[in-house]
């Protein structure tokens, strides 16, 4: 995929499939059926940072939010026992207001970044080996903010297995 062209077409595509899935996630009623939709999204995610050639960051993504997180969540629905049992409702009363706050800050964002080099290509090339570079970045520099996520993760690990533990009793 180095004809710019085809990586053009690759990408679009790649975000109708995670805008489309992202919007099943938030509209279906089926809880189930939007953790599946929330796995197709973030596969679609690690796809677009496939095309960035952040391979790192694409595995990553698989393996931490694809497999790992949507593998938690589908147990999760599966331990509460009286989710099947019971009819979720999906209503909001403030549909509007949410969609004029959404639509707000997207045009807000936009101006601010503007006149920022977001809107241009990088002119320098990736390093030669990004993921090096990136578990190195891990190991020193940012090596506090990464301990801190883990143990965030065990102590929401420990969370919902109190949490259904608690539900049986």
């Amino acid at each position: 995929m180095s004809d710019p062209g085809s990586v053009g077409i690759a990408f679009w595509i790649l975000s109708a499939i995670v805008l489309i899935s992202g919007l099943l996630v938030v509209s279906l009623k089926n809880i189930f059926h939007c953790a599946l939709f929330l796995m197709l999204c973030l596969t679609g995610v690690a796809g677009i940072f496939i095309l960035l050639h952040a391979e790192f960051l694409a595995a990553a993504q698989v393996l931490v939010y694809v497999g790992a997180v949507s593998v938690l969540m589908i147990f999760a629905v599966m331990l509460t026992s009286n989710l099947a049992r019971k009819k979720i409702v999906q209503t909001n009363q403030n549909a509007l207001v949410a969609f004029v706050s959404c639509v707000a800050f997207v045009v807000g964002a936009l101006w601010l970044i503007k006149g920022t080099e977001v809107w241009k290509f990088a002119t320098e090339a990736l390093p030669a080996n990004n993921t090096m570079t990136i578990g190195k970045l891990l190991m020193t520099e940012f090596m506090l903010p990464f301990e801190v996520v883990s143990v965030l993760l065990v102590a929401a690990m420990i969370g919902a297995i109190v949490l259904a533990r608690g539900e049986e009793a």
